[in-house]
């Protein structure tokens, strides 16, 4: 029954061994029952533990991949409440943080275990809709395998990092900003210093 299995995730997320990320339209409204959500697991080597390791090819490479990327983020206990995935009837975004007061979408981040669009940009074509939506002062973000740089696609600038330099770079940041005498900042892309991962200006995809 629904109800039971909401009780064992509930369970599961008190114990930390899950994360539950939830939904937002395209416009990025929440919805007033919270019962479209994607659930993660808090560590991914948990997965390894219960069903064995997986090589780099594996098709289940990019669910854990994007998995790895959301669990470093649930290291911020504040500022993961508003960290969410978009989807509506013509495309999904897999990671929207919004500003804590407005609900506007501040940053967004396509997690991929390929190059796959580095190379073809119409894949990118529903996170750019978005992007233009929100008037985003950040450029979006996008996970590779191997590829790093910058493009520019329709008018929309985008960062591409590998997706375990990005995760690391999430991991070491969110350290030093928790780190005793810190400087609090707003959290965005930008403060948390991922400008090396792109270092040259967006250029037009051809």
């Amino acid at each position: 029954a629904k109800n039971t299995l909401k009780r064992y995730i509930e369970y599961l997320e008190a114990a930390f061994l899950v994360r539950r990320v939830f939904r937002i339209d395209q416009n990025a409204r929440r919805f007033q029952r919270a019962t479209a959500f994607k659930v993660y697991l808090t560590n991914p080597t948990m997965r390894a533990a219960l069903f064995g390791p997986i090589k780099e090819g594996d098709a289940a490479m990019g669910s854990l991949a994007e998995t790895a990327v959301f669990s470093q983020w649930f290291h911020h206990q504040e500022f993961v409440e508003h960290l969410y995935y978009a989807r509506w009837p013509e495309g999904e975004v897999d990671m929207v943080g919004c500003d804590k007061r407005k609900q506007k979408p501040v940053w967004t981040a396509e997690i991929k275990w390929t190059d796959r669009a580095a190379e073809d940009t119409t894949l990118l074509r529903h996170l750019v809709d978005f992007a233009r939506k929100h008037n985003q002062t950040e450029h979006p973000l996008v996970t590779t395998r191997t590829w790093r740089g910058t493009k520019e696609v329709d008018g929309v600038g985008f960062h591409f990092a590998p997706c375990s330099e990005y995760t690391y770079t999430v991991s070491r940041n969110l350290l030093e900003r928790t780190a005793p005498g810190a400087a609090k900042k707003k959290e965005t892309q930008t403060t948390l210093d991922l400008s090396p991962l792109a270092p040259k200006p967006p250029r037009r995809a051809k």
